[in-house]
């Protein structure tokens, strides 16, 4: 069940150029969320901007009662959030959507993270590592400054292989390509990042036919449904119709979406 509340900020942190780490308190938050669930943070103290922003939910720590949020700045909402700092208060409604659905015991598990699209994925790392379950993890982005969590998942002791488009950290090109070469004896793939690269890791998984969980990001209003701002398209056995990314994902079945 999702909360509205005033949540201290204990840590928060540059982690590169503009990327950055918050961690908040909130011990219920924390018990409930999900792997693939985010939260809807309020930026500002005033109306400007008006809306929250959606910020996927990276980690959790139930023991000390806390949530990390991963992100970017990309425009005003998250700018005025990057300026927060520890001891301020943070109005955060979650955690809301619907997330990632975990393997079952045993299944070998590809995850596949594309720049900022390793925020949602580290959480569902942690849990699917915990459970003993075999992983390759394959993490692309422009550059090695783009390159995140990266420490962090090496420290899950998961195979991790890197890439970049130009070639500044492990391999030159798609992630894609890493993914590719490594598909052998999968029985999961989950995915989040640019829409161009899941919709590759989709057609790879349709290809070998592998159940695939993506996670979609879109411009949210309300967070909970019912604006319908954030709309995408998803096939029907009769043609297509649209499902809301806050409410009814932001997880999906990747053979659901209609990739344009």
């Amino acid at each position: 069940m999702s909360q509205l509340l005033k949540a201290k900020v204990t840590t928060h942190r540059q982690i590169s150029s503009g990327y950055y780490l918050l961690e908040f308190s909130g011990a219920e938050l924390a018990e409930t969320a999900r792997p693939g669930q985010f939260v809807h943070v309020k930026c500002s103290r005033t109306t400007d901007p008006l809306l929250r922003r959606p910020v996927s939910i990276h980690d959790v720590n139930k023991d000390r009662g806390t949530v990390r949020l991963l992100y970017r700045v990309a425009g005003r909402g998250t700018e005025l959030l990057s300026v927060k700092e520890p001891g301020e208060r943070l109005d955060v409604m979650g955690p809301l959507g619907n997330g990632f659905q975990l393997p079952d015991p045993g299944e070998k598990v590809a995850v596949v993270a594309g720049g900022i699209g390793v925020a949602p994925l580290f959480f569902l790392l942690r849990q699917v590592a915990a459970a003993g379950n075999d992983v390759k993890v394959f993490v692309g982005a422009r550059s090695c400054r783009d390159l995140l969590a990266v420490d962090d998942i090496k420290g899950l002791g998961v195979e991790i292989q890197l890439a970049t488009d130009d070639g500044s950290a492990g391999h030159r090109g798609p992630v894609t390509e890493l993914l590719a070469r490594g598909l052998k004896n999968i029985d999961r793939i989950y995915t989040c990042g640019p829409a161009a690269m899941m919709k590759a890791v989709a057609g790879l998984a349709r290809e070998y036919n592998i159940p695939t969980q993506v996670s979609l990001e879109e411009r949210m209003g309300c967070g909970v449904g019912a604006c319908l701002a954030c709309t995408c398209k998803i096939k029907t056995p009769g043609g297509s119709s649209y499902k809301r990314v806050c409410a009814d994902g932001p997880v999906f079945n990747a053979q659901e979406v209609a990739w344009e």
